[in-house]
């Protein structure tokens, strides 16, 4: 690539850190709307030979429109660099006294000149990581928004391919431990977290009160080894119980939100998730507290069908009303012989009682279950 194709450049203040000979990095600040000016995304695909080419993921539009939206937001902070291959054709001048430490001759500041491509001309830089963050980038209403940017030289697209790997090979962060750190985050989030960072501050205090039933039993990704004993019920399902009978108009705890003003009455729903589960325990002793190996009560799909029979009971029982307990009990009741929480078969399901998993289809298949059981229970009394 030659530099008669760019008749015009770009110069930026840059560091220079050399880690292999070669192949320096160099770290500099690009606006918001320049990047996707200088950068190209290479996504995967592959020639009329069937050959891969590129290296990068197909566009996620949803997560794009939700950095989107956090970069319009009031108070954006995007610490992130956007990861580039550059060809050849920049040009790195060091500064005069640019090194901190003329001695270790490891880093020295300077300019870097980027070549401008003229329509239709190859960009003199590939995007290895942050297709997405560039993407939002380039579509955020803030085109002077300040962005970090890391880039090596790199004319071969296997030289990029193998830093795509090695970058990209990290695991990502637990389910759980994101669902945790949700009650943390003041800050705007994305709709698909919004969503589950009321019901995860809800089972924090439902693991906290020493009136839940629940409290010390809900295992959270920071709960120490040592409580692994009595810490057997998994966070998700509880969370996942909440959040369904709190965003769905058909759910006993969605009452307590007022839309309008964005607003939740939080201590009418712990109160009311309290003497529910509390009931739930006083109706079950013998499988309240156990492993949900031991007991499928205590297992997610457990949880979660329980939870729809709540939404049910609810609707009949006012849960702030001082006798609410009992009541609750009394319609517990009606289901309580045809549970198999520790031993026998569900036989209607087909499944011995450990044989129910956390699938979308079992927790559909128990709690139509118990609901119709509980509803025909309550036809036969009327």
């Amino acid at each position: 690539m030659g530099t008669s194709r760019h008749a015009q450049t770009r110069e930026v203040r840059a560091l220079r850190i050399v880690q292999a000979k070669n192949h320096p990095l160099y770290v500099f600040m690009l606006r918001a709307g320049e990047i996707l000016n200088f950068a190209d995304i290479s996504r995967v695909s592959r020639d009329e030979a069937g050959k891969l080419i590129g290296y990068q993921r197909p566009q996620v539009r949803k997560h794009v429109s939700e950095i989107v939206e956090y970069l319009d937001s009031d108070l954006p902070i995007f610490p992130n660099p956007i990861i580039l291959a550059l060809s050849p054709d920049v040009q790195f001048r060091s500064t005069r006294g640019g090194n901190r430490h003329p001695d270790d001759k490891i880093s020295d500041t300077g300019r870097l000149t980027l070549p401008v491509p003229e329509e239709g001309r190859p960009k003199p830089a590939w995007i290895v990581d942050g297709q997405q963050r560039a993407l939002a980038l380039s579509q955020s209403r803030r085109k002077d928004f300040p962005v970090p940017v890391t880039a090596f030289v790199a004319d071969s697209v296997n030289l990029q391919r193998d830093q795509f790997v090695r970058i990209n090979n990290t695991r990502p962060l637990p389910r759980g431990l994101v669902t945790e750190l949700l009650p943390e985050v003041d800050s705007p989030l994305p709709s698909r977290l919004a969503v589950r960072q009321a019901p995860s501050r809800l089972c924090d205090v439902l693991n906290s009160d020493p009136a839940s039933p629940f409290a010390g039993m809900i295992k959270r990704a920071s709960t120490p080894g040592r409580k692994s004993q009595t810490a057997v019920v998994g966070d998700s399902g509880i969370v996942a119980m909440i959040q369904e009978s709190l965003m769905s108009p058909s759910g006993s705890l969605y009452p307590y939100r007022d839309i309008g003003r964005s607003e939740t009455d939080y201590d009418s729903v712990i109160k009311a998730l309290i003497v529910y589960w509390c009931a739930v325990r006083d109706t079950f002793p013998e499988a309240w507290g156990k492993p949900p190996e031991k007991s499928r009560l205590m297992h997610g799909t457990g949880i979660r069908a329980m939870g729809r029979l709540m939404d049910r009971i609810l609707a009949t029982v006012d849960p702030l009303q001082s006798d609410a307990r009992e009541r609750i009990c009394a319609h517990l009741a009606l289901v309580a012989s045809s549970c198999r929480w520790t031993a026998g078969s569900w036989e209607v399901l087909g499944r011995e009682w450990n044989e129910i998993e956390n699938l979308n289809k079992h927790v559909q298949e128990l709690s139509n279950y118990l609901i119709r059981v509980y509803h025909n229970a309550r036809r036969e009394l009327a």
